[in-house]
């Protein structure tokens, strides 16, 4: 797989500064600099904070099979703790400038599947999402997680860079308003169109639209900060255009505010509810049998077991921390500290906090290291308390970065081997399952089976490392669970 650097182009390598900040996360050997590191962690933070507002309305509104709901205030204060203090464990231990943060994946899993297990409270699930963090802990150091990850051919790796950033600029385009779901009294078998009834309208999408351009142009003129000054300035836009025309939320109003609206009166300080931490129950095999929990534990580990090793991939082809021998650097501390998210999210009662994807932001910013992971951190520890940090601004305002940034690594495609069918049609199943089915792990999975499934029909079985084989039908049956479970019930 090719490491060249397709991030924000940098106008010329850094000296060495000789500290022992510089030593530590090796800024100048991959060509950083701190003030690169810092807009990095800036800009990865203004990507990713919205999760602080989002998972407390995935999984701190829904009820479980007992009514009881986890609370808003008290999971947005878990959320933004747990993810300030794995984002910064990730960069002082893993060096790598891979942010994390509750997971929205395996929370939609626990919060429209799980929760809805009858005899299941939040403190059961959450027990479930400890154990399966604790497994893959014990995967990590017994060296399973990284030889899977080695097992994996060069153009299936590659193939889970362009489909992440197909998944990433997806992500930006129905944040933004962009995409939209088509309503079901459409009339239609159309999934998804251009925006309001197939028209653009609305003053927050002409703040992306402004945004995609304006980051466009800037990357195009090699002007550093690139990204972080075109959020910066969408939001300062979107600022003027709530406070002149007060078009608030989206809901009941498709015009409107996706998520955040960006209104400067928001602006407040408020102590944070810790309540949730330590609230986690080992109830739910009591409660439904081993068999079905074990079979939870199952779908919440493949859920997070290879979004991490999809977006490691991905993320440090960006950075340029692949080594020569085309493996991600420090792989093995960089999943264990992944692993021990799980374990962390589920004892604060905030679910699983995995490597998120739209770290690739703060990459594009520049960033190299561990230091900017840092930056993101510490954001995130503060916006535990300062609402303003993750509320003013609108996913309008970040959705032109992760546009930018999706195509930036869907341009490794070129590296993957298309003539080989083998490889290509994986490859292809790969990259089209990921932004379509919303999920990392299914692009894994589809790219597994289909590899494994080709190599046979060719006669070329044996070319197949054996543990390509054995995830391949881990994977077939999770893919079958909803028949698993029909014939369990």
């Amino acid at each position: 797989m090719s490491s060249e650097n397709t991030a924000a182009p940098q106008a010329h390598k850094p000296n060495a500064s000789g500290g022992a900040l510089d030593r530590y996360f090796k800024i100048t050997e991959r060509g950083s600099s701190i003030s690169a590191e810092i807009r990095g962690g800036l800009a990865a933070f203004f990507a990713m904070s919205y999760i602080v507002v989002l998972n407390p309305l995935v999984i701190g509104t829904g009820a479980d099979s007992a009514g009881n709901t986890l609370g808003v205030p008290q999971v947005a204060a878990v959320t933004a703790l747990v993810a300030g203090v794995m984002t910064i464990l990730m960069g002082v231990i893993a060096k790598q400038p891979f942010a994390m943060a509750a997971g929205l994946g395996v929370n939609a899993l626990l919060a429209s599947t799980i929760a809805t297990t009858p005899g299941l409270t939040w403190a059961d699930i959450m027990g479930l999402v400890i154990i399966a963090g604790l497994i893959m802990t014990v995967l990590v150091l017994t060296g399973f997680r990284t030889a899977v990850f080695e097992a994996v051919p060069e153009s299936l790796k590659t193939a889970i860079v362009a489909g992440i950033g197909f998944f990433i600029a997806f992500i930006g385009l129905v944040d933004s308003g962009i995409i939209r779901r088509m309503p079901d009294a459409a009339g239609t078998t159309v999934p998804v169109s251009l925006g309001v009834g197939g028209h653009l309208l609305g003053w927050p999408t002409l703040v992306f639209i402004f945004g995609l351009f304006l980051t466009i142009a800037l990357f195009i003129r090699n002007v550093r900060g690139a990204i972080l000054i075109g959020v910066v300035a969408s939001t300062v836009l979107a600022i003027i255009l709530e406070a002149v025309f007060h078009i608030g939320s989206s809901k009941g109003n498709p015009t409107g505010w996706s998520l955040n609206v960006p209104a400067l009166n928001n602006f407040s300080f408020s102590a944070p509810d810790f309540s949730l931490i330590g609230s986690a129950r080992f109830g739910a095999f009591g409660a439904i049998g081993v068999l079905g929990a074990s079979l939870l534990v199952f779908a919440i580990l493949l859920s997070v077991f290879f979004d991490a090793m999809g977006v490691s991939v991905g993320l440090a082809t960006e950075a340029g921390t692949i080594d020569k021998d085309g493996k991600v650097e420090n792989i093995n501390e960089v999943l264990l500290v992944d692993a021990v998210g799980s374990v962390v999210g589920g004892g604060a009662s905030g679910s699983a906090n995995q490597i998120f994807v739209e770290s690739a932001t703060g990459i594009g910013e520049g960033a190299r290291t561990g230091l900017a992971n840092i930056v993101t951190g510490v954001l995130f520890l503060v916006a535990i308390i300062a609402s303003p940090l993750v509320t003013i601004v609108p996913f309008e305002a970040v959705a032109p970065a992760l546009v930018v940034v999706g195509f930036l690594m869907v341009r490794q495609a070129v590296h993957i081997d298309w003539q080989d069918w083998g490889l290509g049609i994986p490859a292809f199943m790969t990259i089209i399952f990921m932004p379509l089915s919303y999920s990392i792990a299914n692009g894994i999975g589809a790219g597994f089976v289909s590899y494994a499934f080709i190599r046979l029909v060719q006669g070329r079985g044996r070319e197949v490392h054996w543990l390509m084989y054995v995830v391949s039908a881990v994977f077939v049956i999770y893919f079958g669970m909803g028949i698993i479970n029909g014939f369990t019930h």
